[in-house]
């Protein structure tokens, strides 16, 4: 069940910095340059997807009665990680969701 609950929190963290680098502004911040139509698009569309996955494993760990409960909690918290991490370090933001998908890795493996 954990690793669920670690898979729902990444995958919101994952929608929200695919969902913030879909704006202009934002993606200048981190990468110093503007990005293009379709590069947007893309963060945009994969944002929606991995919040939506964030939905599924809220559901898969918790259950219809709370999983819809527990996913607006996982993406409180990583929508406040992301805010606090993205005007200070915003290439570190996009580091943690890089660097983490691989430790979750590991965490099922062991």
């Amino acid at each position: 069940m954990s690793v669920m609950l670690s898979t729902g929190l990444l995958l919101a963290y994952s929608g929200m910095l695919g969902l913030c680098l879909g704006l202009e502004g934002h993606y200048k911040q981190v990468w110093q340059r503007i990005p293009g139509a379709g590069v947007r698009r893309a963060l945009r569309i994969g944002g929606w997807l991995a919040l939506a996955g964030s939905f599924a494993a809220s559901v898969a760990a918790w259950g219809w009665a709370m999983g819809p409960i527990g996913w607006f909690g996982l993406m409180s918290l990583a929508g406040l990680g992301l805010v606090l991490l993205l005007p200070y370090r915003a290439l570190g933001a996009v580091g943690l969701a890089v660097a983490a998908w691989p430790l979750l890795g590991l965490s099922v493996i062991l």
